[in-house]
């Protein structure tokens, strides 16, 4: 079901990741809340203080000095386990930490210290909204690499992403559920057992009256994405 707000996709998106944990106590999670102008950071530390206060250990980290300070300021009791990616990454070989690694908007621009922050960590790691893979990377042979290596083995423990006409939504363990948008509110249209493409995602909003331009340039969108990687 869709959440009426975000308080409610909160909610869900925690049910979620603890169910991901549940399952697999060293996975390699994601979760995305995709709103037009969210406020992250405010969510990650609502997000990892009800993790803390169910038990879960954890470490909430940010891309660079300034958002890890800035996340320092807003989320004071948090403070001794919010850090930036590099330090993490410079403390683990000496104090690693087993409990959970959150990564705040991880992007492109990171993704070298974040590949070995993740990969030398023995417990799970969860990207709140991550941007790893960025099309300017291009469509050589280390992209490629990239996407079939590294990125390739994230499962993804919640994920609301609306548009203008419609939302896909997943909540660990079910399936992706697409809502198409009608006048009269959000309407489930189909589910799929992996996160479908634009693509097909256009073919089940379009239903019986076929793709349409919009769903074509959607899928040649996705077609020239997949190029890119």
């Amino acid at each position: 079901m869709l959440p009426a707000d975000l308080q409610a996709a909160e909610a869900q998106a925690l049910q979620a990741l603890r169910s991901a944990l549940s399952a697999d106590a060293a996975g390699r999670w994601i979760l995305e809340l995709r709103f037009e102008g969210l406020r992250l950071l405010p969510v990650a530390l609502r997000l990892a203080d009800r993790l803390l206060e169910g038990g879960t250990e954890l470490q909430l980290l940010f891309p660079d000095a300034g958002a890890t300070a800035l996340a320092r300021r807003d989320g004071p009791e948090l403070a001794e386990r919010i850090a930036s990616f590099a330090d993490q990454r410079r403390l683990q070989p000496e104090t690693p930490s087993q409990g959970v690694l959150l990564l705040v908007a991880p992007s492109q621009a990171e993704y070298e210290v974040v590949e070995p922050l993740c990969q030398g960590h023995p417990g799970a790691v969860v990207l709140i909204n991550p941007s790893l893979e960025d099309a300017a990377v291009g469509i050589g042979s280390v992209a490629r690499q990239r996407r079939k290596g590294f990125l390739s083995t994230w499962q993804t423990a919640y994920a609301l992403l609306p548009d203008a006409e419609s939302a896909l939504r997943r909540a660990h363990p079910g399936e992706w559920d697409l809502y198409r948008l009608d006048p009269d509110g959000y309407r489930l249209v189909r589910s799929f057992e992996r996160r479908p493409d634009g693509e097909s995602r256009a073919e089940a909003l379009a239903g019986t009256g076929g793709v349409g331009l919009a769903g074509q340039l959607r899928g040649l969108n996705d077609l020239l994405e997949g190029l890119q990687r």
